[in-house]
């Protein structure tokens, strides 16, 4: 099932397409299709190799929360190209509630750090207020999506209600299952 792929490629994204068919119960051909399709529909986004920041000397990792002074339309946009473009941004996350938004940056040191929180992200169109959060350690980190949590006709399982939940409509990744 296109389950069984999505579990064997998110686990090893470089998996030779043999083993991958052998991890799905299918035939190559049958499984190259559908990792294919896959792709097309933009299930699998990419491929690509994790890093490890603190080997690569980013020993700093920090969360700044930022609320913009304008909400329009282009403030955002201006503001979200602008946050694009720092190389030390890992991710930002649009929110609801207190803060506009979540930005996850990693800083060699302190120093670096502070250069980044005071200059360049203070500096960037719309910013108005931000608040920085050292991170102490990371106990979950995945880079993946939970599969455990779908189920073979495409709806999303309930976490308290396993095997449950509400029908979903659109393209779903285990719809061709």
């Amino acid at each position: 099932t296109d389950l069984r792929i999505l579990a064997a490629l998110q686990a090893n994204g470089r998996i030779a397409n043999i083993d991958l068919a052998r991890a799905s119960e299918l035939a190559p051909s049958t499984t190259l299709e559908r990792v294919r399709r896959l792709e097309e529909r933009g299930v699998v986004r990419g491929y690509r190799a994790l890093l490890d920041a603190p080997a690569l000397g980013y020993g700093i990792q920090a969360m700044v929360m930022v609320n913009l002074g304008r909400h329009q339309a282009l403030s955002i946009e201006d503001f979200e190209a602008d946050i694009r473009a720092v190389a030390e941004v890992r991710a930002c996350f649009h929110l609801t509630g207190r803060y506009d938004y979540l930005v996850h940056v990693v800083a060699r040191d302190i120093d670096h750090l502070r250069e980044l929180v005071t200059h360049r992200l203070a500096g960037i169109r719309g910013v108005e207020k931000q608040e920085t959060f050292l991170v102490l350690a990371t106990p979950k980190e995945d880079e993946g999506c939970p599969l455990d949590l779908v189920i073979e006709n495409g709806s999303p399982r309930s976490p308290s209600a396993p095997g449950r939940g509400a029908p979903r409509s659109g393209a779903h990744p285990t719809e061709e299952s």
